[in-house]
């Protein structure tokens, strides 16, 4: 058992044990069907705990839409500050996804979400983007390695920060080299102005990533 679950892997329903104790998930502006009772404002942060997810699941309006996933609280709060009701879609796994985001996760990908992923450049940012990667089929958002070197180039200049022979990345083998190069960890909030650029054009096809240089 772990966080309040019974752990089978990716747990169906029926095998989830409700625990107050589970963290909800963080998310802004996902749509729902017209008239469905909402527990939050429009343009304000929601935070889904997995009672609500489970027991009176949300009908999402998001089929064939663009769904971006964040990995910190943070980028939740600029963007409801920010961009308010005019952001596109955005939910935040708060590190390595627990059991209210793995739940929310499967149903914006049921929902037939189109799922895109950023999160920090460091290494256990890049464990969670692989995770969330292969586990939800998203694709990498403004998260690869020419996207890295240009963060690194408007970073604050310090002494190196990331260990060694880090984590490779599913989606872009360059960028292990990269980080593992120019030793710099570069958080997430340091990039928002990007990331709120394509949120607030998230209807239109946001940009790849930049894989190589």
């Amino acid at each position: 058992m772990k966080n309040g679950l019974i752990d089978h892997g990716r747990s169906p329903r029926q095998n989830l044990v409700i625990h107050n104790s589970s963290w909800p998930g963080a998310s802004a502006d996902l749509p729902v069907v017209p008239d469905t009772p909402r527990t939050w404002l429009p343009g304000e942060p929601a935070y889904l705990s997995l009672r609500q997810l489970v027991r009176k699941p949300y009908s999402w309006q998001v089929e064939g839409r663009n769904v971006y996933v964040c990995e910190n609280p943070n980028i939740v709060a600029i963007v409801a500050d920010r961009l308010g009701a005019q952001s596109a879609p955005l939910v935040c796994n708060d590190g390595m996804p627990a059991a209210a985001q793995r739940i929310l996760l499967d149903q914006l990908a049921a929902a037939g979400a189109h799922r895109h992923y950023h999160g920090d450049y460091d290494w256990p940012g890049i464990a969670i983007g692989n995770h969330v990667m292969r586990n939800w089929q998203a694709v990498p958002w403004r998260f690869g390695c020419r996207d890295y070197f240009e963060a690194v180039m408007v970073a604050p200049t310090r002494p190196r920060d990331l260990a060694l022979n880090g984590v490779e990345a599913l989606w872009d083998s360059a960028l292990h080299i990269a980080m593992d190069t120019q030793g710099l960890a570069i958080p997430e909030e340091a990039v928002a102005s990007n990331l709120l650029d394509d949120l607030s054009n998230g209807e239109n096809n946001p940009p790849e990533h930049q894989q190589s240089i």
